[in-house]
């Protein structure tokens, strides 16, 4: 069935359509395809899907989508626009289309031969130099349970057995209580290589701050803008601003580039707030700006280890 046929209705067999229906219905798709009936209200039949309970056991959730797989599907009637019926049954036809056991198959496949795993905080199941019993013994424990997947094993998931022997397995931690040593010698053996990562400098937080597509103070602009306030920074101010959370991280605790968004915090507070009762709509952010709402702060090490 096309999605014509199912909008329009199905060509009856013991009634055949006549040279004026054939005409006739070939305008019909004419003017949906050009989107001339996109607004009107037409009633289709979709698939009734409900909310199907899910069971914490695995197994039963997998036998009871086999088992809705076998039975015939429940459909409903759903009044819709011409456009939004476009949009269903395009979807419905996809997925027939699709065979789902084809797509897993080859996801595992992918998963096993090219997959990467990332393990972040490693250092909080370190164990600490010098210490014994209590929450080190756990600490071990999550060590050794995380070994055998490391090492290569198969491990089942909720499509299937999945190998992790070709995986490429990476870790990283702060490391600033306890060290890479202090992970059990098996699973220090399971990560050869390691970097030891620098401190972000001036220049590096200055293009974090305005190169990626979701940077800092792209998000602050828009919304301001949202506010009705265009707000524009200069670049003397984009080199403030670095250079303040360079100094701040290396005075107080180094948090990287996450200074960042506590100092534009800090220098926009006011704007953000009087925004909407602002009569000037233009507003251009300087260094002088800038250094003016984080002087008192920046200079008194105790308030920017609050505040900054």
């Amino acid at each position: 069935r096309s999605p014509m046929d199912i909008i329009f209705g199905e060509k009856q067999a013991d009634k055949p359509e006549n040279q004026e229906e054939k005409q006739r219905r070939k305008e019909l798709v004419e003017r949906i395809r050009s989107g001339e009936l996109d607004n009107r209200q037409i009633e289709i039949k979709v698939e009734d899907k409900g909310n199907a309970p899910q069971s914490d056991n695995e197994q039963a959730n997998q036998i009871s989508v086999m088992i809705a797989g076998m039975m015939p599907k429940k459909m409903k009637k759903k009044k819709v626009t011409v456009r939004e019926a476009k949009k269903i049954l395009t979807e419905e036809a996809a997925d027939e289309m699709v065979d789902m056991e084809v797509v897993k198959d080859r996801a595992i496949h992918y998963a096993e031969e090219r997959g990467i795993i990332f393990i972040d905080e490693i250092d909080k199941i370190a164990g600490r130099t010098g210490a014994s019993g209590g929450p080190d013994v756990s600490r071990e424990g999550v060590q050794r349970d995380i070994l055998p997947i490391v090492e290569g094993a198969t491990v089942k998931t909720k499509y299937g057995q999945v190998k992790t022997d070709h995986i490429l397995f990476m870790a990283a931690g702060a490391f600033h209580v306890s060290k890479p040593s202090d992970l059990i010698p098996e699973l220090q053996g399971r990560f050869p290589i390691r970097v030891e990562l620098s401190s972000l400098t001036k220049e590096d937080l200055r293009k974090i701050l305005t190169e990626p597509r979701q940077a800092l103070i792209r998000q602050y602009t828009a919304l301001l803008d949202t506010e009705g306030l265009h707000v524009t920074f200069s670049e003397d101010a984009l080199d403030t601003i670095a250079e303040i959370a360079s100094e701040v991280n290396l005075e107080t605790e180094d948090i990287g580039a996450r200074r960042l968004y506590t100092i534009l915090e800090r220098v926009l507070e006011d704007l953000s707030f009087d925004a909407p009762d602002m009569e000037e709509k233009e507003m251009v952010v300087d260094s002088d700006y800038v250094r003016e709402k984080l002087g008192r702060i920046r200079e008194n090490i105790d308030i920017s280890n609050y505040i900054l």
